[in-house]
């Protein structure tokens, strides 16, 4: 598996990770689990944010995954820069997640926007 592969793994693990941290800094109880996204919509401040950011990485992870795939199959690009990109990506999303966690929008935005570059980037790759 190329670093890159692993890439589209950690990137589906962070939605995960985010939403647990949503649940537990939003006082989650067993009894939430019964409604568990009636839980998030009534949270607020971070873990509400925690939750946007979650997600987020669900509705960012298609595109990434495809654009890894689609490099790889393609056999344009050359590895190092497959992997570069889809590195750089997950640092973004990492960023990202800090961001938005954090309340700071503008630096959130600029980070996503790196994020997508990223993705554009692999796609141009492969041609």
């Amino acid at each position: 598996m190329t670093l890159a592969y692993w890439c589209i793994f950690i990137a589906m693990l962070l939605p995960w990770i985010t939403a647990f941290y949503a649940r537990k800094i939003g006082g989650f109880i067993a009894d939430d689990n019964h409604r568990p996204r009636a839980f998030l919509a009534r949270a607020y401040d971070k873990a509400a944010r925690a939750d946007a950011a979650q997600q987020n990485g669900y509705e960012i992870f298609a595109p990434f995954a495809a654009a890894v795939i689609i490099a790889h199959a393609t056999g344009k690009a050359a590895q190092f820069t497959i992997n570069y990109w889809s590195v750089l990506f997950i640092l973004s999303r990492l960023g990202y997640l800090y961001c938005y966690i954090k309340d700071k929008p503008f630096a959130r935005s600029c980070i996503w926007g790196v994020g997508v570059v990223c993705i554009i980037s692999l796609y141009i790759a492969s041609i």
